[in-house]
C-alpha cells in the first residue's frame, strides 16, 4: 500500500512539474470579400481558391452582396450587420475585408462612419473608387453611381478626416491600365500600403493569382 501511495505522488509531482502543453493554433480571421458595381459572390470564386490553397477553410471565407443600384450609405449598414454575423458565427473578435471596385466605397463607410474599424483587422482594396471615378458619369440614374462620382457629398465625406482611421492596416492595389477608375490613383488611400500594379485591367484583379497571393500575404501580415 505504502509503495502504490509513493508512486502515486510521484506521478503528481511529475504532472505539477511538466511543462504546460502549448495553446492550440489560433484559428485565421475570416476574410468578408466585398464586390463591385454589378457584382455578386461569384465575383470571388479564385479567390477563395487562392486562400483555400494557402490553408483557409470554406467556414473562414464569406461574400457579401449588396444591391448595386441603391444606396451606399445602406450597402454599408449591410456590410455592418453581415461582419456582426461573421463574427458571431465564427466566434472571431475581427475579420479582415477585400473589396473591388465600388465595395472600396461600402467598405470604408462602414469602417469610417459606421464605427467598423475596431471589427476590421485588414482592408484590402483592389481597384477600390475610393475618391470616386469619373466613369460613374455613365450611371448616373443610380443613386450608388452618384455617390461614386468624384466630388459627391459621399466622396467628400469618405475623405475629410484621417482616411485610413482606427487599427485597421489598410491596403491598395492600383493600377494605368485598370479602364475604370478614373484616374486610377483615385483608388490610393493615405496611410495605406499602396501597391502600384504594372498593368491590370479592372476586371482582372477578380482572376490574377499573383495579386490575390499578395492581398492573402498582406492579410497575414
Amino acid at each position: 500500500m505504502r509503495r502504490i501511495f509513493v508512486l502515486l505522488t510521484a506521478c503528481l509531482v511529475a504532472l505539477v512539474a511538466a511543462p504546460a502543453l502549448p495553446a492550440a493554433a489560433a484559428a485565421r480571421t475570416p476574410v468578408v470579400f466585398v464586390h463591385g458595381f454589378t457584382g455578386s459572390a461569384a465575383n470571388w470564386i479564385t479567390a477563395e481558391s487562392v486562400f483555400r490553397a494557402a490553408g483557409y477553410s470554406s467556414s473562414e471565407l464569406f461574400a457579401y452582396e449588396y444591391n448595386s443600384y441603391g444606396n451606399n450609405v445602406t450597402n454599408a449598414q449591410g456590410l455592418a450587420t453581415y461582419v456582426s454575423q461573421v463574427r458571431s458565427r465564427t466566434g472571431a473578435a475581427t475579420v479582415d475585408i477585400v473589396n473591388h471596385s465600388m465595395g472600396g466605397l461600402v467598405s470604408l463607410w462602414y469602417v469610417k462612419q459606421l464605427g467598423g474599424a475596431q471589427y476590421v483587422s485588414h482592408l484590402a482594396s483592389l481597384a477600390g473608387a475610393n475618391h470616386g471615378t469619373t466613369s460613374a458619369g455613365g450611371c448616373l440614374i443610380y443613386t450608388t453611381c452618384q455617390q461614386m462620382y468624384p466630388g459627391s457629398s459621399f466622396i467628400t465625406t469618405l475623405s475629410s478626416g484621417d482616411e485610413t482611421p482606427g487599427p485597421t492596416r489598410y491596403g491598395t492595389w492600383y493600377s494605368p491600365c485598370d479602364g475604370v477608375i478614373l484616374p486610377y490613383t483615385s483608388t490610393v488611400l493615405s496611410g495605406a500600403t499602396n501597391n502600384y500594379v504594372a498593368c491590370e485591367t479592372h476586371l482582372g484583379y477578380l482572376t490574377d493569382t499573383t495579386i490575390l497571393s499578395q492581398v492573402r500575404t498582406f492579410l497575414g501580415s
